[in-house]
């Protein structure tokens, strides 16, 4: 699963523990400056260290259908997030161009996977992985997967956000001015990065709940812990999380409650259709049983009697 705000591009690597056996993972693709990437997470084994690492790496996805003789060059970052600390692990940043013949550039092994696998590791948290990726694309050669758009940014409260997110930035501060007052990033791609997603954060624990998937949920809880770590004041968030998370448990316990009313209905029905159906059973086989001229043994011996008595009685005249 991924998210991304403007040129950068946050992938929750979910049930983490699974990819170890796999060959590849990949993210799904995203566009920045009008061309498609997607990321690639490789683990590898050395069997001489038995290290267990990971690499990440930025790739253009289906460069064999570009045309011939396409060129990309980009200034990229890869970066792994400590989900406790809410800090970016081996952050490194470097430029290269991307072609035909290298369509994926990476880093050198980023991240041990023993390390992160620790209790106290903060990388892997509930089975998940979060990489972010930061992409500035400086040239293209050849067409374009996209219509590209650039947008000069404009410093709001020591924030460098686009005009299209000025409104919503400014609007964040009016409403909750010391949203930042104690933030611990001094980086500005960092600082950026970080409200960038804040933005989608905020979107997304606006829509109605019907549109927000547990997915979504669980990715706001994991989101909202990192942004608390790094310094943002998110209380008044948080109770929003926590309002969403008491509805949805609330629906949930009266779905729970009709699914078994409408079950205890169904088995009341099914008991009576099962003491019919025995009954019907019974009627029938009384149906098949043979006639008999005696209720019980009681009779029979009274005719018995009877028999004796009138042979007796003729034997008698008979003399």
């Amino acid at each position: 699963m991924g998210k991304q705000v403007d040129n950068t591009f946050t992938w929750v690597i979910k049930n983490f523990s699974s990819i170890q056996s796999q060959k590849i993972s990949w993210s799904k693709e995203f566009i920045v400056g009008g061309c498609k990437w997607r990321v690639a997470a490789y683990p590898e084994v050395n069997n001489v260290t038995n290290y267990l690492s990971l690499s990440v790496y930025l790739c253009v996805p289906n460069f064999e259908s570009l045309p011939s003789g396409w060129q990309r060059h980009a200034k990229y970052s890869l970066a792994i997030l400590n989900q406790l600390s809410g800090d970016f692990y081996q952050l490194e940043e470097t430029q290269q161009w991307f072609d035909q013949s290298i369509p994926g550039w990476g880093f050198p092994p980023m991240l041990n996977l023993n390390e992160i696998s620790g209790n106290d590791g903060g990388f892997l948290v509930n089975d998940q992985v979060i990489i972010g990726v930061a992409v500035d694309v400086l040239e293209v050669i050849g067409s374009l997967d996209a219509s590209k758009t650039s947008d000069d940014c404009i410093d709001v409260k020591g924030f460098q956000v686009l005009p299209s997110q000025v409104k919503s930035v400014n609007r964040l501060f009016e409403r909750h001015p010391d949203i930042a007052s104690k933030l611990s990033v001094k980086n500005q791609s960092l600082k950026t990065a970080y409200m960038n997603v804040l933005l989608n954060l905020t979107e997304t624990l606006h829509q109605s709940p019907k549109e927000i998937s547990n997915d979504d949920l669980s990715d706001a809880k994991t989101t909202l812990t990192c942004m608390k770590n790094v310094g943002f004041k998110l209380d008044w968030l948080e109770d929003k999380l926590d309002e969403i998370l008491k509805r949805e448990k609330e629906a949930g316990e009266i779905r729970m409650e009709k699914i078994e009313q409408e079950y205890k209905d169904l088995k009341r029905k099914c008991s009576s259709l099962e003491a019919l159906l025995n009954k019907e059973k019974a009627d029938v086989l009384a149906a098949r049983a043979p006639l008999s001229l005696f209720h019980n043994s009681d009779d029979l011996k009274w005719v018995l009697r009877l028999m004796a008595c009138t042979f007796i009685m003729f034997m008698i005249t008979s003399i």
